[in-house]
């Protein structure tokens, strides 16, 4: 089948979304100059740094504007100071933050506990909404995770004798 001499014009439905009026680059775009003044706009002025700020290594300064609330801090903060030691083309950047985020997460119920609030682990999860969206999923979900820990056991146990 050679695609380059077929006439689609001629498929039953082909090109039955485009609306013409709307279609900027129909049938060429006409340049007004706009779309070069899209980075002409006026800088915000750089933000104090006043808490740990991690900056990627390939950036010779700090974002211009940035979130302060939750520096690094904890065993999620030190794995988070080794990623952004290392360059974003690696993984050695990537596994590690997201690494971080689950070690942060453990480390928010931790906190939890230790102030007196049980957390609602089961709510904050998303279990209702994955029983009631995703009911199958979830099953199958549990049932290899109880597998998957079985095996784990006894193999633990086999090594052991």
């Amino acid at each position: 089948m050679n695609i380059e001499n077929e006439d689609y014009k001629n498929i039953p439905g082909w090109g039955m979304d485009i609306d013409l009026d709307n279609e900027p680059t129909y049938p060429m775009k006409n340049y007004t100059g706009d779309d070069h003044k899209r980075s002409d706009y006026e800088r915000s002025e750089q933000q104090k740094v006043d808490v740990e700020l991690l900056k990627s290594n390939e950036r010779p300064q700090y974002s211009v504007v940035f979130g302060n609330t939750v520096p690094p801090s904890g065993l999620s903060g030190m794995i988070r100071r080794y990623a952004f030691k290392h360059s974003e083309d690696r993984y050695r950047h990537w596994i590690p933050l997201i690494m971080a985020d689950r070690v942060n997460a453990w480390e928010g119920i931790i906190e939890d506990l230790a102030k007196g609030i049980i957390p609602n682990v089961l709510a904050e999860r998303g279990i209702k909404s994955e029983l009631r969206y995703n009911a199958k999923g979830f099953a199958t979900k549990i049932l290899v995770t109880a597998a998957v820990s079985v095996l784990m056991i006894a193999w633990i146990r086999n090594k052991k004798k």
